[in-house]
């Protein structure tokens, strides 16, 4: 079960993270996500365990719950959406299309 975890201090670390989880069950795996330029934490991570059920357990009681000073938000994690081909974000791209 994949598990997003938002709200944590930009002090803790991965290995922080899959101790708290651990509490709860068999965690495969466990990332903060950092910003690319700085290397700083974003506050928030990912945490994958094995078993369902103790994934949904560690949901519940530690949803909410204050770790290091914050109030953790833990959930289900969404799929990840696909951006479309080419990367087109908006912008400037095509400024010929408004010249009819």
């Amino acid at each position: 079960m994949n598990i997003f975890v938002a709200g944590l201090s930009y002090q803790i670390t991965d290995a922080d993270l899959k101790e708290l989880f651990e509490e709860y069950g068999e965690v495969s795996s466990a990332k903060i996500i950092s910003d690319r330029e700085t290397r700083r934490s974003k506050g928030y991570g990912f945490v994958e365990m094995v078993a369902e059920e103790d994934g949904q357990r560690a949901i519940e009681e530690l949803n909410d719950a204050e770790y290091d000073g914050r109030t953790l938000s833990v959930s289900v994690a969404r799929p990840r959406t696909e951006r479309p081909a080419g990367g087109n974000r908006g912008g400037y791209g095509n400024r010929d299309r408004n010249r009819y």
